[in-house]
């Protein structure tokens, strides 16, 4: 159920639907007001799903599209993530926690993890990106935050 996850989805492709699609959009609105206002049973739920399930075949987007828009959102935002890690790691920290962990932050990035664990919790602006694999770039990024202290 991933692809239910909307923040990862590319910003221009929903603007995009909703440029061409408003009027139907409003209509759909508008009658699941009406239902929600008037039907006070369960069928009221059903007719508001089978709405908006109608206007999710409608957009003419699949579940393969839109997983795809949100895995090539995910890259996007990975690269940016490794890019800043690449522009700040002559700022970056490196702080001992002392239970084991270690934090390496800088203004944009910060990574978690422990020594001899080939993988550490990444954040790129205040958001998990989740673990990755310790690779060169990630490596070299710790090594340098040791060296500025």
């Amino acid at each position: 159920m991933d692809f239910l996850n909307f923040s990862t989805y590319d910003l221009d492709t929903w603007t995009a639907f909703f440029k061409e699609h408003w009027l139907v959009l409003v209509i759909a609105l508008i009658v699941l007001l009406i239902i929600v206002r008037i039907v006070k049973t369960v069928l009221k739920w059903a007719l508001v799903a089978a709405i908006v399930l109608g206007l999710v075949v409608y957009s003419g987007y699949s579940m393969d599209d839109l997983k795809e828009i949100g895995t090539k959102v995910a890259d996007t935002v990975k690269q940016e993530a490794i890019n800043a890690m690449v522009g700040e790691a002559k700022d970056a920290t490196f702080v001992n926690n002392g239970d084991g962990t270690f934090t390496v932050k800088t203004k944009n990035v910060e990574l978690s993890g422990e020594p001899g664990v080939n993988e550490v919790a990444v954040s790129f602006r205040g958001t998990q990106l989740g673990k990755w694999e310790i690779d060169s770039t990630i490596q070299t990024f710790i090594d340098k935050a040791k060296q500025n202290g």
